[in-house]
């Protein structure tokens, strides 16, 4: 990519943001609270979310999040494995000398969160803020979520930088590619030709009722990536992990998938292709209780994906993204354009949110849509 040195910002902040997880066994239950009290999560009044957000959190912290986290030793290793990104993004994008760029991690639930990075940047004065999730398919429940705190942040602190929001990337071409690569490594090392399962995190059914494109770019994802493997003949699905509560959640659910695969007699080569590190949802959820599952039920191979981390093809990919923005105030995908159809009225590209000193998203650029 050509860049006009000259047209940049001196110095600019790229903040990624993520979910966040405990950093020690006394920190698992107020981290829980936190999570389940965003409206986004729970779309219920505040003294009703309050409660259900107590419950949930005391007895999970107690039971299944407790045994989780333990067997990690009573954290989360999802910071250390963010910061690693960020110093990763950090050192490529500082290559050119001519630029400036220092990125910051800011968490949702747990330390550190959207007040402190906030004030953080304030104080290091860039001249543009980038604001990065490190998910690459949006949902209200994760990219738009952390983008509304941050907002509610920057409005308490006297900070009017001109800041972009990559709102998405499901089609970004260098992680479609290091996921392809890395799925095609794993494949050819397992061998017996397994169907790859394509385990995202599971939402209610509500919530993409509601007009959330979550699942549909979940879906584009996995179609991109699977095509990209270049496996003739491919076996492959789309499935959701990690359901909590009665609603009816997005299906078929990872575990049914399993199953499935076991009746089938197949092996089953797992792919986190909506998580880009590793946490307690990849290295318990996957890596334990579902190879258990595999093996319960009888299916004839088990095998999981890393995610892209740190690879250099999605480092690059991030750059790229970041690099397209400088100067380019508001909020787009990593495409420039609305990519969700029309029918999902949860996109933030069709919401008329005006950034720190940008015109509303709405009028940014082409509305450019993608056909089902």
């Amino acid at each position: 990519m050509t860049l006009n040195a000259s047209a940049a910002p001196k110095e600019i902040a790229v903040v990624l943001f993520n979910l966040g997880g405990p950093d020690k066994q006394e920190s698992i239950k107020p981290f829980l609270f936190n999570f389940f009290m965003d409206k986004n999560i729970i779309p219920l009044p505040t003294p009703l979310r309050w409660m259900i957000a107590k419950y949930i959190s005391v007895s999970r912290s107690k039971r299944e999040a407790g045994v989780s986290y333990g067997v990690l030793g009573n954290k989360s290793p999802l910071l250390e494995n963010t910061e690693a990104q960020a110093q990763a993004l950090e050192a490529f994008l500082n290559r050119d000398p001519k630029l400036k760029f220092k990125v910051y991690v800011c968490m949702r639930y747990w330390h550190p969160m959207a007040q402190d990075v906030v004030e953080r940047v304030h104080r290091d004065n860039p001249d543009q803020i980038i604001l990065l999730p490190l998910y690459p398919q949006f949902s209200t429940t994760t990219s738009w979520s952390s983008f509304e705190v941050w907002r509610e942040a920057v409005a308490k602190t006297p900070m009017d930088t001109k800041t972009s929001f990559i709102c998405c990337y499901p089609l970004l071409p260098q992680f479609v590619s290091a996921s392809a690569s890395l799925i095609r490594q794993h494949y050819d090392a397992m061998g017996n030709n397994p169907r790859v399962l394509f385990s995202a995190h599971g939402l209610p059914e509500d919530i993409i009722h509601k007009g959330d494109p979550y699942q549909w770019q979940c879906e584009k994802s996995a179609a991109a990536i699977a095509a990209a493997t270049g496996i003739e003949s491919l076996d492959w699905q789309i499935c959701y992990q990690s359901r909590v509560g009665p609603k009816a959640w997005l299906r078929p659910s990872t575990e049914e998938a399993i199953r499935r695969a076991a009746q089938d007699d197949v092996p089953v080569l797992i792919y986190p292709h909506a998580f880009v590190s590793e946490h307690v949802e990849t290295l318990v959820e996957l890596d334990a209780e579902y190879r258990h599952l595999a093996h319960e039920v009888g299916v004839p191979g088990f095998g999981r994906v890393p995610t892209v981390s740190v690879s250099d093809a999605f480092i690059e990919g991030l750059a790229a993204m970041v690099m397209s923005r400088l100067d380019v105030p508001g909020i787009a995908p990593n495409a420039g354009g609305r990519i969700c159809p029309s029918g999902f009225t949860k996109c933030c590209m069709g919401q008329d949110i005006a950034l720190e000193g940008a015109r509303p998203c709405a009028i940014l650029s082409p509305q450019v849509t993608v056909g089902v």
